[in-house]
């Protein structure tokens, strides 16, 4: 079954340790597999496991994964003691210094940055990795899920299409019978025969666009990563197309060779979305 390279999942749980987990996982287009991780402040070093759960379920596609903690609000005061000290000592040195007689209250203190702060739970990327791999795992199931619903139905438009072109290319190969035969008649000389065949005929190409038609539709079936091989045999049976049209003797047969060349054209459209 085919996989599109597009795709979201997400995933989210409360955990009264640490606080609301979410993860968010994106997938687009690209030739390779690339995957960029934005993780909260403090938890950089759980990037390569990230890359790696993904990395063990994912082949092909550009991927985002976002993860956020809102951690629960702080219940906790703390009083920083030491720098209180340290202020205090300091503006009696500025009081007698400077002879003030205004006195130090605790109004005073407590509106000096660092005094006070509320307490937050300070959490290591050791403890939280186990409960993010969960929730990574989740997203995960959800993006590749819809990365099979959407590798369904490009399946379906891709036989579809090859079919059209394997319809195409069977009127070509009717009509170059009919063409080549009176063409050929028609000629006396044997030499001039030789010629007009070496350059005209054109039969080696479609025989070779026919089975490149043929194993376009059987790896379509593959349960594999088969993207990269489908877009390599389109443009074998591009190539193939170019041929035949440059080769073409007939005017009939090079409108067909035009339809032709415009399906295999939105076969490789769609082609680059399959992982």
């Amino acid at each position: 079954m085919l996989k599109s390279m597009t795709g979201f999942g997400n995933a989210q749980a409360a955990i009264s340790s640490i606080g609301r987990i979410s993860v968010e996982i994106r997938s687009v287009n690209h030739k390779f597999l690339e995957i960029v991780s934005h993780l909260p402040e403090g938890f950089l070093s759980l990037e390569d496991n990230i890359k790696k759960a993904i990395n063990s379920k994912i082949k092909r596609g550009r991927l985002t994964c976002v993860v956020n903690i809102a951690q629960p609000q702080a219940s906790k005061v703390f009083i920083n003691e030491r720098l209180a000290k340290e202020y205090l000592a300091a503006l009696r040195k500025m009081q007698r210094s400077f002879q003030l007689a205004d006195g130090i209250s605790l109004d005073n203190l407590i509106n000096l940055p660092g005094i006070l702060s509320l307490e937050q739970n300070n959490i290591k990327a050791g403890q939280l990795w186990p409960r993010l791999r969960l929730l990574l795992d989740i997203a995960l199931e959800g993006l590749i899920r819809m990365r099979n619903k959407e590798g369904r139905v490009l399946q379906g438009h891709l036989k579809n299409r090859a079919g059209l072109l394997r319809h195409k290319l069977e009127a070509a190969q009717r009509r170059f019978k009919t063409v080549i035969a009176k063409k050929t008649a028609a000629i006396a000389s044997e030499e001039e025969r030789s010629s007009f065949l070496k350059d005209s005929d054109i039969t080696e190409e479609i025989e070779r666009l026919a089975f490149h038609i043929r194993n376009f539709i059987a790896k379509l079936s593959v349960s594999a990563a088969v993207g990269k091989e489908l877009d390599f045999i389109a443009q074998e049976m591009q190539r193939e197309a170019n041929t035949i049209g440059a080769k073409s003797c007939d005017a009939l047969i090079s409108a067909q060779v035009i339809r032709i060349k415009s399906e295999i054209e939105k076969i490789r459209e769609q082609v680059q979305n399959i992982e």
